[in-house]
């Protein structure tokens, strides 16, 4: 085995993932060659085919930077062929590719405008996503912040995020919604040189501010919408709205919320089927739904929640697809 300091490495490039490039997100599936670094030296284990770093190890390409106490690249020969021995002062991974980058301890990806943590993160490269787990999960974005309890998986081709477990995604302005599990997708940039749309106009709202630590988010890493599964929680100020499924748009700031859903504001509370929750008016209304009641107990004195009727053309779209399975990277190749 070799023990050295640094070395520059070619990390799995796959036909498939083919798309403009978005050097602001965690995407290590993108860009030129990969940079390792580490304070207690670099070992290469020829037969396992994996190089270990050790003591503030860093791995760097194209502007996303891991950084922990350990990591590990696994890989193996480019195209099935045999690995070929390299010669003094050459890359292990000449006519090699890595598939799978674990780091351990102390866990920390950041790009220019996203950063996620934890104890340990696998990036596995043929199916692109990263997996985090231990303790301490979060992925910060300029707008908001996701944290998890059980595992936070990042799929930047997919532009999508799955927080499982306390599941909580909080904006920078406070907005709050917790769930089992959460899933977060981002806006796709525009492809370099294509024209820039016109949107309709909105309504002017204050814009919040960016999470400290990061810049102001661009069109790549910003959370179009958040689908929340099993026990989803919304809390204001002055009340608190629960349902068993909900949908939240950090741009209107709108959230819908069906199955059992209880609005409570101190010791009033009203029951139903579907609200709709305005978090940017703290304004939330109970939905009336064919051949059903809304129920409600208010206590006299107490500020009573809002509510109203909202006729199904007005509704948000019902979208509730099967939130998605975990998925563990393969530990079957490179060994």
């Amino acid at each position: 085995m070799t023990r050295i300091g640094r070395l520059i490495l070619p990390l799995l490039a796959l036909p498939l993932l083919a798309v403009p490039l978005r050097a602001q997100n965690l995407d290590l599936n993108q860009g030129g060659p990969v940079e390792i670094t580490a304070n207690d030296g670099i070992e290469w284990r020829q037969q396992d085919q994996v190089v270990i770093a050790r003591g503030a190890a860093r791995a760097v390409r194209d502007g996303v930077a891991v950084d922990a106490d350990r990591l590990i690249a696994r890989y193996r020969p480019r195209g099935g062929a045999q690995a070929a021995p390299a010669q003094p002062g050459e890359s292990p991974l000449s006519g090699g590719e890595i598939w799978r980058l674990e780091a351990e301890g102390n866990v920390r990806v950041t790009s220019a405008t996203e950063r996620a943590e934890g104890e340990r993160a696998v990036y596995d490269m043929d199916q692109a996503v990263m997996v985090l787990s231990g303790r301490g999960l979060s992925l910060t974005t300029p707008d908001q912040r996701i944290t998890a309890r059980d595992s936070l998986e990042y799929w930047p081709q997919r532009r999508m995020a799955v927080a499982r477990g306390n599941a909580v995604v909080v904006s920078a302005d406070g907005r709050r919604i917790a769930a089992d599990t959460l899933v977060a997708y981002f806006l796709d940039a525009p492809a370099e040189g294509a024209p820039t749309p016109n949107p309709a106009p909105t309504p002017a709202r204050p814009a919040a501010p960016p999470v400290a630590g990061l810049p102001a988010a661009n069109e790549s890493s910003r959370i179009e919408r958040v689908e929340a599964y099993g026990g989803v929680e919304i809390r204001s100020a002055e009340e608190v709205v629960r349902g068993e499924r909900g949908m939240y748009n950090p741009q209107t700031g709108l959230a819908r919320l069906v199955g059992g859903v209880r609005i409570t504001r101190g010791e009033n509370q009203l029951n139903g089927q579907e609200a709709i929750v305005n978090l940017q008016t703290g304004v939330s209304r109970l939905v009336s739904a064919p051949g059903t009641r809304v129920q409600g107990l208010v206590v006299p004195g107490q500020q009573q929640p809002s509510q109203a009727n909202v006729p199904p053309a007005q509704r948000p779209a019902p979208r509730n697809p099967a939130p998605p399975p975990a998925r563990q990277p393969s530990q079957s190749q490179g060994r």
